[in-house]
Protein backbone atom coordinates (compact mmCIF):
# COMPACT_ATOMS: atom_id res chain seq x y z
CA UNK A 1 0.00 0.00 0.00
CA UNK A 2 1.49 3.31 -0.72
CA UNK A 3 1.95 6.39 1.67
CA UNK A 4 0.02 9.38 1.19
CA UNK A 5 1.28 12.26 -0.22
CA UNK A 6 2.25 14.80 2.36
CA UNK A 7 0.66 18.42 1.51
CA UNK A 8 3.16 21.58 1.11
CA UNK A 9 2.56 24.06 3.41
CA UNK A 10 4.21 27.58 3.26
CA UNK A 11 4.38 30.99 5.05
CA UNK A 12 5.45 33.90 2.81
CA UNK A 13 6.65 36.91 4.51
CA UNK A 14 7.16 40.24 2.79
CA UNK A 15 8.30 43.57 3.76
CA UNK A 16 10.27 46.82 2.01
CA UNK A 17 12.78 46.37 4.48
CA UNK A 18 14.79 43.23 5.76
CA UNK A 19 12.40 40.94 7.45
CA UNK A 20 14.03 40.45 10.93
CA UNK A 21 15.67 37.33 11.98
CA UNK A 22 13.52 36.98 14.76
CA UNK A 23 10.42 36.74 12.98
CA UNK A 24 11.88 34.27 10.48
CA UNK A 25 12.85 31.90 14.03
CA UNK A 26 9.51 32.11 15.14
CA UNK A 27 7.73 31.38 11.59
CA UNK A 28 9.64 28.30 11.62
CA UNK A 29 9.26 27.11 15.01
CA UNK A 30 5.50 27.46 13.92
CA UNK A 31 5.66 25.73 10.89
CA UNK A 32 7.58 23.13 12.43
CA UNK A 33 4.39 22.32 14.77
CA UNK A 34 2.49 21.64 11.89
CA UNK A 35 5.16 20.38 9.36
CA UNK A 36 8.09 18.35 8.28
CA UNK A 37 11.39 19.62 6.79
CA UNK A 38 10.78 23.14 7.11
CA UNK A 39 13.18 25.37 4.49
CA UNK A 40 13.53 28.62 4.10
CA UNK A 41 14.26 30.23 0.58
CA UNK A 42 14.55 34.02 -0.55
CA UNK A 43 11.74 35.38 -2.21
CA UNK A 44 13.18 39.08 -2.71
CA UNK A 45 12.41 41.23 -5.44
CA UNK A 46 12.89 44.63 -6.52
CA UNK A 47 11.34 47.49 -3.72
CA UNK A 48 10.83 44.26 -1.41
CA UNK A 49 12.20 41.61 0.83
CA UNK A 50 10.66 38.25 0.64
CA UNK A 51 11.46 35.36 2.51
CA UNK A 52 8.94 31.96 1.85
CA UNK A 53 9.15 29.02 4.45
CA UNK A 54 8.20 25.54 3.02
CA UNK A 55 7.23 22.25 4.90
CA UNK A 56 5.36 19.26 4.38
CA UNK A 57 2.31 19.01 6.80
CA UNK A 58 1.97 16.29 8.77
CA UNK A 59 -0.66 14.10 8.23
CA UNK A 60 -3.46 14.46 10.74
CA UNK A 61 -2.63 18.23 11.13
CA UNK A 62 -3.70 21.45 9.85
CA UNK A 63 -2.37 24.79 9.11
CA UNK A 64 -5.30 26.43 10.29
CA UNK A 65 -4.54 29.01 12.81
CA UNK A 66 -0.70 29.15 12.07
CA UNK A 67 -1.60 32.26 9.78
CA UNK A 68 -3.24 34.18 12.96
CA UNK A 69 -0.26 32.64 14.87
CA UNK A 70 1.97 34.74 12.91
CA UNK A 71 0.04 37.68 11.90
CA UNK A 72 0.01 39.47 15.14
CA UNK A 73 4.21 39.43 15.63
CA UNK A 74 4.79 39.96 11.95
CA UNK A 75 2.52 43.35 11.89
CA UNK A 76 4.31 44.50 14.90
CA UNK A 77 7.26 44.22 12.86
CA UNK A 78 5.58 45.46 9.98
CA UNK A 79 5.91 42.50 8.18
CA UNK A 80 3.01 41.10 6.15
CA UNK A 81 2.62 37.16 6.26
CA UNK A 82 0.26 34.65 4.80
CA UNK A 83 0.03 30.83 5.01
CA UNK A 84 -1.06 28.33 1.92
CA UNK A 85 -1.66 25.01 2.05
CA UNK A 86 -2.91 22.79 -0.29
CA UNK A 87 -3.14 23.24 -3.96
CA UNK A 88 -2.14 27.34 -4.01
CA UNK A 89 1.07 26.21 -2.44
CA UNK A 90 1.61 23.34 -4.44
CA UNK A 91 -0.01 24.39 -8.18
CA UNK A 92 0.31 28.56 -7.23
CA UNK A 93 -2.31 30.65 -8.73
CA UNK A 94 -4.27 29.71 -11.10
CA UNK A 95 -6.83 32.78 -11.56
CA UNK A 96 -5.68 36.58 -10.13
CA UNK A 97 -8.59 38.55 -9.54
CA UNK A 98 -7.64 42.15 -8.85
CA UNK A 99 -9.34 45.07 -8.23
CA UNK A 100 -8.31 48.24 -10.21
CA UNK A 101 -8.70 51.49 -8.45
CA UNK A 102 -6.28 52.01 -5.96
CA UNK A 103 -4.63 48.33 -6.66
CA UNK A 104 -3.79 47.75 -10.17
CA UNK A 105 -3.49 51.59 -10.73
CA UNK A 106 -2.57 54.40 -8.49
CA UNK A 107 -5.49 56.75 -8.92
CA UNK A 108 -8.72 56.81 -8.42
CA UNK A 109 -10.60 57.37 -12.11
CA UNK A 110 -13.73 59.02 -11.15
CA UNK A 111 -11.85 61.28 -9.13
CA UNK A 112 -9.57 62.32 -12.35
CA UNK A 113 -12.90 62.86 -14.41
CA UNK A 114 -14.47 64.70 -11.75
CA UNK A 115 -11.46 67.11 -11.69
CA UNK A 116 -12.09 68.15 -15.55
CA UNK A 117 -15.96 69.21 -13.59
CA UNK A 118 -14.34 70.54 -11.15
CA UNK A 119 -16.27 68.29 -8.80
CA UNK A 120 -12.72 66.21 -7.36
CA UNK A 121 -12.50 66.67 -3.49
CA UNK A 122 -16.82 66.28 -3.47
CA UNK A 123 -16.23 63.51 -5.56
CA UNK A 124 -13.23 61.74 -3.01
CA UNK A 125 -15.40 62.39 -0.04
CA UNK A 126 -17.81 60.07 -1.62
CA UNK A 127 -15.41 57.43 -2.38
CA UNK A 128 -13.67 57.17 0.78
CA UNK A 129 -17.10 56.95 2.51
CA UNK A 130 -17.73 54.00 0.30
CA UNK A 131 -14.40 52.34 0.45
CA UNK A 132 -14.52 52.36 4.49
CA UNK A 133 -18.15 50.82 3.75
CA UNK A 134 -20.05 53.28 5.06
CA UNK A 135 -22.34 53.97 2.28
CA UNK A 136 -23.93 51.59 -0.73
CA UNK A 137 -21.85 51.45 -3.77
CA UNK A 138 -24.43 51.41 -6.00
CA UNK A 139 -25.60 54.87 -4.49
CA UNK A 140 -22.36 56.27 -4.40
CA UNK A 141 -21.98 55.32 -7.72
CA UNK A 142 -24.81 57.30 -8.86
CA UNK A 143 -24.09 60.05 -6.84
CA UNK A 144 -20.59 60.23 -8.24
CA UNK A 145 -21.18 60.28 -11.72
CA UNK A 146 -24.19 62.73 -11.49
CA UNK A 147 -21.52 65.18 -10.87
CA UNK A 148 -19.95 64.43 -14.37
CA UNK A 149 -23.02 65.06 -16.79
CA UNK A 150 -22.33 67.65 -19.71
CA UNK A 151 -18.29 66.11 -19.71
CA UNK A 152 -17.23 65.95 -23.49
CA UNK A 153 -16.68 62.69 -24.01
CA UNK A 154 -12.65 63.50 -25.15
CA UNK A 155 -11.95 64.08 -21.28
CA UNK A 156 -11.82 60.08 -21.22
CA UNK A 157 -8.87 59.84 -23.64
CA UNK A 158 -7.15 62.78 -21.42
CA UNK A 159 -7.73 60.28 -18.66
CA UNK A 160 -6.51 57.00 -19.75
CA UNK A 161 -3.75 58.93 -20.96
CA UNK A 162 -2.73 60.02 -16.77
CA UNK A 163 -3.34 56.33 -15.60
CA UNK A 164 -0.17 54.56 -14.33
CA UNK A 165 0.10 51.16 -13.17
CA UNK A 166 0.89 50.58 -9.36
CA UNK A 167 4.47 49.63 -8.82
CA UNK A 168 4.87 45.98 -9.43
CA UNK A 169 0.94 45.22 -11.34
CA UNK A 170 2.87 44.80 -14.20
CA UNK A 171 5.84 42.19 -13.11
CA UNK A 172 2.69 40.20 -11.01
CA UNK A 173 0.85 39.45 -13.94
CA UNK A 174 3.61 38.51 -16.20
CA UNK A 175 4.49 35.99 -13.35
CA UNK A 176 1.12 34.76 -13.11
CA UNK A 177 0.72 34.03 -16.99
CA UNK A 178 4.24 32.64 -16.86
CA UNK A 179 3.19 29.85 -14.54
CA UNK A 180 -0.01 29.06 -16.72
CA UNK A 181 -2.10 30.90 -14.67
CA UNK A 182 -4.84 33.61 -16.05
CA UNK A 183 -5.85 36.97 -14.84
CA UNK A 184 -9.19 38.78 -14.33
CA UNK A 185 -9.90 42.21 -13.28
CA UNK A 186 -13.12 43.73 -11.65
CA UNK A 187 -13.86 47.48 -11.21
CA UNK A 188 -16.39 49.33 -10.05
CA UNK A 189 -14.44 51.82 -12.53
CA UNK A 190 -15.23 52.22 -15.99
CA UNK A 191 -14.68 50.22 -19.01
CA UNK A 192 -13.79 52.81 -20.80
CA UNK A 193 -10.46 53.18 -18.92
CA UNK A 194 -9.81 49.44 -17.86
CA UNK A 195 -10.60 47.96 -20.90
CA UNK A 196 -7.66 49.26 -22.74
CA UNK A 197 -5.61 48.59 -19.86
CA UNK A 198 -6.48 45.04 -19.65
CA UNK A 199 -5.32 44.53 -23.58
CA UNK A 200 -2.22 46.02 -22.88
CA UNK A 201 -1.31 43.77 -20.52
CA UNK A 202 -3.14 40.73 -21.91
CA UNK A 203 -5.58 40.31 -19.28
CA UNK A 204 -7.90 37.55 -19.90
CA UNK A 205 -10.87 38.83 -18.10
CA UNK A 206 -12.40 42.00 -17.33
CA UNK A 207 -15.67 43.62 -15.95
CA UNK A 208 -15.98 47.48 -15.22
CA UNK A 209 -19.16 49.77 -15.54
CA UNK A 210 -19.91 51.79 -18.40
CA UNK A 211 -20.33 55.05 -19.14
CA UNK A 212 -23.64 56.68 -20.69
CA UNK A 213 -22.86 58.89 -23.58
CA UNK A 214 -25.17 61.07 -25.76
CA UNK A 215 -24.27 63.74 -28.65
CA UNK A 216 -20.51 63.40 -27.28
CA UNK A 217 -20.90 64.11 -23.83
CA UNK A 218 -21.35 61.81 -20.56
CA UNK A 219 -24.56 62.08 -19.48
CA UNK A 220 -24.10 61.64 -15.68
CA UNK A 221 -25.51 57.74 -15.61
CA UNK A 222 -23.81 54.33 -15.92
CA UNK A 223 -25.88 52.04 -18.69
CA UNK A 224 -26.08 48.60 -17.53
CA UNK A 225 -25.86 46.11 -14.37
CA UNK A 226 -23.75 48.14 -11.40
CA UNK A 227 -20.48 46.22 -10.73
CA UNK A 228 -20.60 45.99 -7.03
CA UNK A 229 -19.58 44.13 -4.43
CA UNK A 230 -21.85 41.07 -5.27
CA UNK A 231 -20.68 41.38 -8.99
CA UNK A 232 -17.27 40.84 -7.93
CA UNK A 233 -17.70 38.15 -6.29
CA UNK A 234 -20.43 36.57 -9.03
CA UNK A 235 -17.95 37.16 -11.54
CA UNK A 236 -14.73 35.82 -9.63
CA UNK A 237 -16.65 32.56 -9.76
CA UNK A 238 -17.58 32.07 -12.95
CA UNK A 239 -14.26 33.16 -14.61
CA UNK A 240 -12.74 30.23 -12.17
CA UNK A 241 -15.43 27.95 -13.53
CA UNK A 242 -15.23 29.08 -16.93
CA UNK A 243 -10.90 28.07 -16.24
CA UNK A 244 -11.85 25.16 -14.89
CA UNK A 245 -9.57 26.42 -11.81
CA UNK A 246 -10.44 25.28 -8.41
CA UNK A 247 -11.52 28.05 -5.69
CA UNK A 248 -8.62 26.93 -3.54
CA UNK A 249 -6.48 28.23 -6.48
CA UNK A 250 -7.73 31.78 -6.77
CA UNK A 251 -6.22 34.77 -5.53
CA UNK A 252 -7.98 37.83 -4.82
CA UNK A 253 -6.64 41.44 -4.19
CA UNK A 254 -8.63 44.75 -3.62
CA UNK A 255 -8.71 47.82 -0.71
CA UNK A 256 -12.19 48.69 -0.61
CA UNK A 257 -15.36 47.38 1.24
CA UNK A 258 -17.14 46.85 -1.73
CA UNK A 259 -13.71 43.52 -2.78
CA UNK A 260 -14.81 41.47 0.41
CA UNK A 261 -17.36 39.45 -0.67
CA UNK A 262 -14.82 38.44 -3.56
CA UNK A 263 -11.58 38.37 -1.05
CA UNK A 264 -14.06 36.05 0.64
CA UNK A 265 -14.78 33.50 -1.90
CA UNK A 266 -11.18 33.04 -3.25
CA UNK A 267 -8.44 30.53 -1.95
CA UNK A 268 -6.76 33.40 -0.16
CA UNK A 269 -7.93 37.04 -0.48
CA UNK A 270 -5.20 39.61 0.14
CA UNK A 271 -5.71 43.64 1.53
CA UNK A 272 -3.84 45.91 -0.77
CA UNK A 273 -3.10 49.30 0.92
CA UNK A 274 -6.44 48.68 2.57
CA UNK A 275 -9.21 50.06 4.52
CA UNK A 276 -9.17 49.11 8.03
CA UNK A 277 -12.26 47.27 7.67
CA UNK A 278 -10.64 45.62 4.40
CA UNK A 279 -7.09 44.49 6.70
CA UNK A 280 -9.30 42.95 9.13
CA UNK A 281 -11.30 40.98 7.27
CA UNK A 282 -8.99 39.51 4.30
CA UNK A 283 -6.49 36.50 4.91
CA UNK A 284 -4.07 38.38 4.41
CA UNK A 285 -2.50 41.83 3.58
CA UNK A 286 0.12 44.15 1.84
CA UNK A 287 0.74 47.14 3.62
CA UNK A 288 3.30 48.76 1.35
CA UNK A 289 2.36 49.92 -2.56
CA UNK A 290 4.24 47.29 -4.29
CA UNK A 291 1.66 45.12 -6.17
CA UNK A 292 4.55 42.14 -7.18
CA UNK A 293 4.39 41.76 -2.78
CA UNK A 294 1.52 39.42 -3.76
CA UNK A 295 3.77 36.97 -4.83
CA UNK A 296 5.79 37.06 -1.93
CA UNK A 297 2.92 35.99 0.80
CA UNK A 298 2.74 33.21 -1.69
CA UNK A 299 6.04 32.26 -1.22
CA UNK A 300 7.13 32.55 -5.35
Amino acid sequence: MSLPVPSTVRAGLVSPRPVPESLVTHAAAVLARVADGVTVADTSRDGWFGLALTGDLRPGTSAEGTAAELRGPATALGVDVAVTAGPLAVDGVGLLVTDVDSTLITAEVIELLAEHAGTREQVAAVTERAMRGELDFAASLRERVATLAGLDVGVLEEVRARVALTPGARELVEAVHAAGGTVGLVSGGFGEIVGPLAASLGIEHVVANKLEVADGRLTGRTTGPVVDRAAKERHLRAWAEADGVPLERVVAVGDGANDLDMLGAAGLGIAFCAKPVVQEQADAAVGFPRLDAVLGLLGR
